[in-house]
């Protein structure tokens, strides 16, 4: 029998490059300043992108909305 996957099963670092992170989250940025906070996948301050972009490239999951609210703002500010 497989085992049972979670979020957190199999985290790792660097699973997408830093590049790729830097890229993808100043594709975000952009979108969300052109399109005054919201983009073709909805609002940025409820959208998963980046908290799943951070959990890709630093392998740490984000649980609590303080801290995925901190990472968005971040990125996005």
């Amino acid at each position: 029998m497989a085992k049972k996957i979670t979020c957190k099963t199999g985290l790792k670092k660097n699973i997408i490059s830093k590049e790729v992170f830097d890229r993808e989250v100043e594709l975000c940025k952009m979108l969300s300043k052109d399109n005054k906070g919201k983009c073709g996948w909805g609002k940025c301050k409820d959208c998963g992108t980046i908290p799943l972009l951070f959990k890709l490239h630093q392998g740490v999951l984000l649980e609590k909305d303080e801290e995925i609210a901190n990472v968005r703002n971040k990125c996005l500010n």
